[in-house]
């Protein structure tokens, strides 16, 4: 019974940590919101002890910030922080696409044309005039850009890929709350795939750099206004 009710405690604690996760990833919660903790607790249905957990989760992850003795806010966001973002992903992507192009058998191949045939079908938006975006393209969305890098040989490796990536698809989301939103990128994702699969290693990490960048580019004037504003 005791192992039960534990489960069940760490079960909704998971919960809770995914539901806001998904609330500040999307801009929901905007960055420099202060979470008080009794205010979340009435608004997602839960107890203390599972929130407060939820919430140093999200604070080692870099979604939230922890204030001495004052509880928590949503990780601010800056113009720096934004271009060491587009680097590290820069960075870490050229490995592992490198090795992924490299090591890839014909199931790597596959998940690379499925996943981009995928996304290419899923539309990016709910609906006309909601800025919210289509969670079904977002998770498409990852799993194109997990699956290019998914045969470089190291869960570590591919674990860091997935952390920055969803650290940029909330200031991707912070742009689009803003309005502010890219002109689809179909086009790019198919450039990348047929690089990849043609296994032209230099090509695809030219076309995964100038995707990330230019996406930077466009949200970062939107990044500069939040900063302003905060201050």
């Amino acid at each position: 019974m005791v192992i039960a009710a534990t489960e069940q405690k760490q079960t909704r604690a998971s919960s809770i940590y995914l539901l806001l996760r998904n609330d500040i990833l999307n801009g929901a919660m905007l960055p420099g919101t202060k979470l008080n903790i009794r205010d979340l607790c009435e608004h997602y249905s839960s107890g203390l002890s599972p929130m407060r957990e939820a919430l140093n989760r999200l604070s080692a992850e870099g979604l939230a910030q922890q204030l001495d003795n004052r509880g928590f806010k949503v990780q601010p966001v800056s113009v720096p922080e934004l271009m060491d973002l587009t680097q590290a992903r820069c960075w870490v992507n050229e490995i592992c696409v490198r090795k992924s192009v490299e090591k890839g058998d014909g199931d790597w191949e596959e998940s690379v044309l499925l996943t981009c045939h995928r996304l290419s079908r899923t539309p990016r938006d709910l609906a006309e005039g909601d800025s919210r975006p289509n969670p079904d393209w977002v998770t498409a969305h990852k799993a194109f850009h997990q699956a290019l890098i998914s045969a470089c040989g190291s869960n570590w490796m591919i674990d860091t890929c997935s952390q920055l990536f969803d650290a940029a698809e909330r200031y991707r989301n912070l742009a689009r709350v803003a309005g502010v939103s890219r002109s689809d990128p179909r086009d790019e994702h198919q450039e990348i795939m047929n690089a990849a699969v043609n296994r032209q290693a230099d090509l695809v990490v030219e076309l995964l750099n100038s995707h990330f960048e230019r996406t930077a580019h466009l949200v970062r004037s939107v990044v500069s206004q939040t900063e302003a504003d905060a201050e």
